[in-house]
């Protein structure tokens, strides 16, 4: 009877320890359809889920809007679904219905010689002759493993040539990645001097190339979780002026020089908890960029570090805000001139001083946003690569605050200031990540101005 005991006990124990645990669900198998050119691997890695996965079956919903919004991160499909099929009480399989993108990409390039349309149209009387156009051929997702290769040729007012690849994922961890890319340019005018907080020119559209310029790197990226990346750049820039360059303006290289070439090491650091990385609504992200430069020629010694934080929240109904803030610490603080452009001469100004420019040394950018969503949808189409057409609008409320420590001449009166400005905006998005912003603002000089923008905040 003892032993008859014992042994009812210990098929107890092994069946216990055998069943899983109460209140799970295991995964069976996870069914990926529509992939015709993405590997199943480079879908699972963004998920994270893998067959015989075991979850609690409240997190279910949660996964399946969370694999969503990583899968669309990926910028590789046009429209993802999902759903659990119950094989068993605690048992599902899990399916994902992907409608991929048009992965070969020819992008046109319509590039201005100024710092945005804005300035083009009002500065430049809409000149066309400031207009470089061109083509980037790019595969954003080469032999279906996320690679990115690309070939760019440009013509116009900036010659340009270009190659680049990318391979995120070196081996079954998925952690590792490599890339290159080399370029080379020339144009037959370029800027030499900041004056009155205004790009001044050299040469002309149709005389002799005023500046020319190429470059390579190696690149190495570590991605150890979703939401964290290291991208480590190796290269060599090379850049050489017109003779009447270093008359014009003797700091714009050091020592006077028309050549400036230098090895620069470059270390990125991403950590992204946004809901889209290309148009964020909630989370936050912070972005770092080291960049060490050891001149040869026309620049001694560089090193600054460059970051991007951003805030996003909703704050409840149709309501979101968010606050963006950059800036830049460089040493040492004296550069030439081609190395310190500052705020107005890229994606970092203060709205609504578009058409200034303020050179310097270190500088400071806050950005807030109050958004409303005003639309939200998607359209079908009967179309490949276009099934799905989402819109999304979002009218704004917004204030800036900036400014910039450097060298102040030349009637550059914004350096050494703080700049502020307020206003009201539409934000546009669409399909292939197109964006489009329109912002009316106030700047600190009592300036008002109407500015489009083709990229995020």
């Amino acid at each position: 009877m003892c032993r008859l005991l014992l042994l009812w006990v210990s098929l107890l124990v092994v069946a216990v320890a055998g069943a899983q645990p109460l209140g799970r669900v295991v995964v069976r198998t996870i069914h990926i359809h529509g992939n015709k050119v993405t590997r199943n691997a480079v879908v699972l890695r963004e998920t994270g889920m893998y067959d015989g996965i075991t979850l609690h079956p409240d997190s279910v919903a949660h996964l399946i809007t969370r694999n969503k919004l990583r899968l669309f991160n990926l910028q590789l499909f046009n429209k993802v679904d999902q759903y659990t099929d119950s094989v068993a009480p605690d048992t599902v399989d899990w399916h994902i219905h992907l409608h991929e993108r048009w992965y070969l990409m020819p992008t046109g390039i319509l590039q201005f010689a100024d710092r945005n349309i804005n300035t083009w149209w009002a500065d430049h009387r809409y000149d066309f002759n400031r207009v470089s156009a061109g083509f980037t051929l790019t595969n954003n997702n080469f032999r279906g493993n996320l690679e990115s290769f690309s070939v760019t040729v440009q013509e116009g007012y900036m010659q340009r040539l270009g190659v680049s690849y990318m391979r995120p994922y070196l081996h079954q961890k998925r952690i590792h990645g490599f890339g290159f890319n080399v370029w080379t340019g020339r144009s037959t005018q370029t800027w030499y001097r900041t004056d009155s907080n205004k790009l001044r020119f050299a040469g002309n559209y149709s005389g002799p190339a005023m500046a020319w310029q190429a470059g390579g790197a190696l690149c190495y990226s570590f991605r150890p979780r979703y939401v964290a990346r290291h991208l480590f750049q190796l290269g060599y820039q090379y850049y050489r002026v017109a003779d009447s360059i270093p008359i014009l303006n003797p700091g714009y290289f050091a020592d006077s020089s028309r050549v400036a070439h230098f090895a620069e090491l470059n270390y990125r650091y991403e950590y992204n908890r946004t809901d889209n990385w290309n148009y964020s609504m909630r989370g936050e992200k912070l972005v770092t960029t080291t960049v060490v430069r050891a001149g040869m020629e026309g620049i001694a010694f560089q090193a600054f570090v460059n970051y991007e934080a951003g805030l996003f929240r909703h704050l409840g109904g149709k309501w979101y805000g968010a606050a963006i803030s950059r800036g830049r610490v460089m040493l040492p603080a004296q550069q030439p001139y081609f190395f310190r452009n500052g705020l107005g001469t890229s994606a970092d100004y203060v709205r609504g001083y578009e058409y200034y420019v303020t050179d310097g040394y270190h500088y400071g950018l806050l950005r807030a946003d109050l958004r409303r969503e005003l639309l939200n949808n998607t359209w079908s189409l009967p179309v490949r690569y276009f099934t799905a057409v989402p819109v999304r609008i979002y009218p704004k409320l917004f204030a800036d605050v900036g400014g910039i420590s450097g060298p102040n001449q030349r009637g550059n009166t914004l350096v050494n200031k703080w700049m502020y400005s307020y206003g009201a905006g539409v934000d546009i998005i669409t399909l292939y990540d197109i964006k489009l912003r329109i912002e009316f603002a106030r700047n600190h000089l009592g300036q008002n101005g109407l500015y489009l923008h083709f990229n995020s905040e």
